[in-house]
């Protein structure tokens, strides 16, 4: 199992190099690849990766894909929200780091230094994989009424990280890429590398990487 340590640990390493702060993804590609159709024909789950990294064209793609703004004017992202509460953050944990996907500027934020990728999942055949994306409800954003139960709002959230995960799936299928959208998570290990907040509720984890 990859360490999961400090910052500061990590610097005593020789050679070793903080990553970025941020990392500028470049602009999505949006013509061209296949239909919809075509996608929908090849979406399906994988449990075998390879270790070969993601250009940073395809993670741009992938990421704009899962909840992109589409709609620059009026902020309107590529997966559904109740209300456009747009309560789900994504994380991004890639061998440099892990990272928050800031949609508004197409860029990935650093939120922690060490590789965390094991603790997005509780599986094996995560192992290999280069990218892992965990969705994270900010419950404190859905304003809710008198008449809106707990059980509705964890609901709302869960079906706007489903679209999320979706949208990953069919962007997956169309740069051929392998996914599997998947509820295991170690939670509190990964909550408190993320540093959470109790209000934040991790729903799902989706593996991302090159078939082997």
């Amino acid at each position: 199992m990859r360490t999961v340590c400090l910052l500061a640990a990590w610097a005593l390493a020789p050679g070793w190099a903080a990553p970025p702060a941020a990392i500028e993804l470049p602009a999505p590609a949006l013509e061209g690849g296949l239909t919809l159709r075509q996608a929908l024909r090849e979406r399906k789950s994988h449990r075998a990766y390879s270790p070969k990294k993601l250009p940073r064209q395809m993670l741009s793609n992938v990421l704009w894909a899962a909840y992109g703004v589409n709609r620059p004017a009026e902020g309107g992202r590529t997966a559904p929200s109740a209300h456009n509460w747009q309560v789900i953050d994504v994380y991004v944990a890639l061998e440099e780091g892990l990272f928050l996907y800031d949609a508004r500027g197409h860029r990935l934020v650093l939120v922690n230094a060490a590789d965390v990728r094991d603790l997005t999942s509780t599986q094996e055949f995560t192992r290999d994989a280069p990218l892992n994306l965990v969705y994270v409800a900010r419950m404190e954003k859905m304003t809710a009424s008198p008449e809106d139960s707990q059980e509705d709002l964890l609901a709302w959230a869960s079906m706007e990280a489903g679209a999320v995960s979706q949208n990953v799936s069919l962007a997956c299928a169309a740069e051929r890429l392998a996914t599997v959208v998947r509820a295991g998570v170690q939670r509190p290990a990964f909550a408190k590398a993320a540093r959470l907040a109790p209000t934040h509720r991790i729903l799902l984890a989706q593996t991302i990487g090159y078939p082997r």
